[in-house]
């Protein structure tokens, strides 16, 4: 009896640290429109989605700096990220971008995670 009661025990405990190891690891995305709201949380990490705004992409001169607008088409904010962007990632496309908010009108991101729409396809092997 006492050794059904221990594994149930622990059949508990660990699955109730693999629950709390994937909320703690989740991130949802929120839109520029509840960023400018202040839904979005203002500490801390998080992800912002949206669409590439067209004509927004810039990159610093000989560096990896690239400075672009995230929109929802009813607020726009920009971000700034340091590094290679995916092969999907252009003007106009969706996307999502994982960093810190520096206020609630600039965003640094330190992960790009390009969208691509409903008519991929890939490319002939």
């Amino acid at each position: 009896m006492w050794q059904i009661g221990g594994i149930l025990l622990g059949v508990t405990a660990g699955t109730a640290l693999i629950l709390n190891a994937f909320e703690s690891n989740i991130l949802y995305f929120f839109s520029p429109s509840e960023v400018v709201a202040g839904e979005a949380p203002t500490a801390g990490r998080m992800r912002l989605g949206g669409m590439v705004a067209d004509g927004s992409l810039r990159q610093a001169p000989g560096t990896l700096r690239y400075q672009f607008d995230v929109t929802d088409y009813k607020q726009t904010i920009p971000v700034v990220y340091e590094g290679v962007l995916p092969d999907l990632f252009r003007e106009g496309q969706g996307v999502v971008v994982e960093g810190r908010l520096a206020d609630a009108r600039q965003f640094t991101a330190d992960r790009v995670l390009a969208k691509h729409d409903e008519n991929y396809m890939p490319p002939e092997v």
